[in-house]
């Protein structure tokens, strides 16, 4: 029997609730708000005015259509208000006693019918249900801050939970203009799942002082294309709530991942809650305030660790994309550029790479004719690393290999005169073992740029216990010369980007081994819950699954965490050759060209 849902109760204004009233009377939905607060429900009121204003004046609704959805929203103090709703969602603070006495309550004043939904993105919809009378109708419905704005909504079933009810909210959210995804009852669902897990090792990489929360936060921005780093999400979020979800999590998985990082107890007993208390991990104007002001932790401006050594010349080792890309960048910058390969062939084959992209960069209007000309007039191409000989700067990018890049070392260090900086650019070995390779490890530094290296803005700047400051500081003033975004961090596998997104993609092959939820669910639910650019399946598919694989195997053999063990699924794959999409077949396949 079909359930029109036009009469709907919001238990709860706060944030969210308020979000998701508004969703629902803007839909043309009845909506009573309920909340014992009376300042809370004047705050609602006021809330949909100003939004509905705004969307009047950005044009995206009209006068008299917002008219209509204020009428059609009115708030109580008491829960005897959701009588007549054939909907209730609860959004009252995550916690299973106000729960469940919400749900006690409500048994005894709405219809039989009604149905009873959850907005908890970490406690058990399994549970909330059994306290009621009648746990077939209860079921979560998991809305994403903003609620008007994010598009994702996660319907979650219970094993109590009847079908109509699921395909009753499942049929609402999508007349709302939302993608509902269809999930089972477990902490964190599908998104928050995914994305709390990555959230804790975020807190606790910086706990350990190990990058500076700008740099961290920069890192995933720029690398990963995130819309926000993980400590100031953690400080929109609210650390406490954090580390409820991730308790919860926790409670159920026994994963080290998801027990809590100490630091996000620490600030939540001090208060420090994030935006909304003014202060965590960042400090903002006001409490609730969106801006970040300075604080004792804010690096100072221009404050760059002494002077640097004089760099005009640039030496690139390698004929592949990464060794073209990061040739082609220098010589952009104004650097003398000799890209060096194992042959005067491979090294043409690589400055042609180059032409073929200053060339479509002219046809797309970034870049002039003559600057196309002077840029490749600056990059001589060499057989030989003999070509080093008097290069400021030497930076490797070949295979991912240790040894190969040991000794590929050991030939700078006699090739390169003294004083010559180093540079690799792994992304999963330790710099200080090629270093070691070297007379001279203190002129060793790791610059790990990202593919493709003329469009990625990040450069990850990683020095060994031996590097000298005057390198690093080399370093850092050359990502800037070349208009990169350098962010610190020691010598440990995966140093920031890797560190914190291949666990996460680990994570997410794990919910598939555990028939949790779908690849297409999955990538849904990061791109529109957490938004992602990519889901992980395509992430990974595009990376490659052996190169996932062999950064997975990294990060486990170095941090000895269980939860860090490749899943079994991604070595299935592997060994059968479907490493992605260069190969037609990973986790998708694709059409060959």
């Amino acid at each position: 029997m079909d359930t029109p849902l036009s009469t709907i109760a919001v238990v709860g204004l706060g944030t969210m609730g308020t979000g998701i009233a508004e969703v629902l009377a803007l839909a043309g939905r009845e909506v009573i708000g309920i909340d014992i607060s009376e300042a809370a429900a004047l705050g609602a009121v006021a809330s949909l005015e100003t939004s509905t204003a705004r969307a009047v004046t950005r044009g995206r609704i009209t006068e008299e259509e917002r008219a209509a959805a204020l009428a059609r929203f009115r708030t109580a103090d008491t829960l005897q208000a959701a009588a007549d709703a054939e909907l209730v969602v609860e959004v009252v603070p995550e916690s299973y006693e106000i729960k469940q006495q919400v749900f006690r309550e409500l048994d005894g004043i709405v219809s039989p019918t009604t149905i009873l939904a959850t907005g908890t993105n970490a406690l058990s919809v399994t549970r909330l249900a059994a306290e009621s009378q009648r746990p077939e109708r209860v079921l979560g419905l998991h809305f994403f801050n903003p609620a008007p704005a994010m598009k994702l909504v996660e319907v979650v079933s219970s094993v109590l939970t009847a079908p109509p009810a699921v395909e009753a909210v499942t049929r609402l959210a999508r007349e709302l203009g939302k993608e509902p995804v269809a999930v089972g009852d477990r902490p964190g669902f599908v998104a928050d799942g995914l994305l709390f897990g990555y959230l804790n090792q975020a807190a606790a990489m910086y706990e350990a002082n190990y990058a500076s929360r700008e740099d961290i936060d920069a890192a995933m921005k720029l690398g990963c294309g995130l819309p926000m780093g993980p400590l100031a999400l953690l400080d929109l979020i609210g650390i406490d709530t954090a580390r409820t979800v991730l308790e919860a999590m926790y409670a159920e998985s026994h994963d080290r991942l998801h027990a809590p990082a100490p630091i996000l107890g620490q600030l939540g007993s001090a208060g420090l809650t994030g935006r909304k208390a003014g202060r965590g991990f960042y400090t903002y104007d006001a409490p609730g305030g969106q801006d970040v002001v300075p604080d004792a932790l804010t690096p100072a401006a221009g404050a760059e660790a002494g002077a640097g050594r004089e760099v005009a010349s640039v030496g690139v080792a390698g004929s592949g994309t990464m060794a073209s890309g990061i040739a082609e960048v220098f010589a952009k910058a104004g650097y003398t550029v000799v890209l060096a390969a194992r042959s005067q062939e491979k090294a043409d084959t690589a400055k042609g790479r180059i032409a073929k992209s200053l060339e479509r960069s002219v046809s797309k209007g970034r870049l002039s004719a003559e600057a196309r000309d002077e840029t490749l007039g600056r990059i001589t191409a060499a057989g030989s690393l003999d070509a080093f000989a008097e290069v400021d700067l030497a930076v490797e990018a070949v295979a991912e290999d240790l040894e190969i890049k040991q000794q590929l070392f050991a030939a700078l260090d006699k090739v390169c005169r003294p004083g010559a900086v180093l540079a690799t650019t792994t992304s999963s070995l330790p710099v200080v073992a090629v270093a070691r390779a070297t007379a001279r490890p203190e002129d060793v530094i790791g610059m790990h740029f990202f593919n493709p290296a003329p469009a990625m803005k990040l450069v990850e700047v990683v020095r060994t216990v031996l590097t000298a400051d005057d390198v690093h500081a080399t370093v850092r003033a050359v990502c800037a010369k070349i208009r990169k975004h350098p962010v610190d961090c020691g010598d440990r596998a995966g140093f920031i980007v890797n560190a914190l997104l291949f666990p996460y993609l680990n994570n997410a092959i794990k919910m598939v081994e555990e028939h949790y939820a779908s690849l297409d669910d999955i990538d849904a639910a990061m791109k529109l819950g957490g938004g992602y650019p990519m889901g992980p399946f395509e992430l990974l598919d595009v990376v490659g699954l052996d190169v996932s694989l062999a950064i997975e195997t990294v990060l486990h053999r170095e941090f000895r965490d269980p939860g860090l063990a490749p899943a079994p699924l991604l070595e299935h794959l592997v060994a059968a050759g479907c490493l992605g999409r260069k190969t037609g077949r990973g986790f998708r396949e694709y059409a060959r060209r």
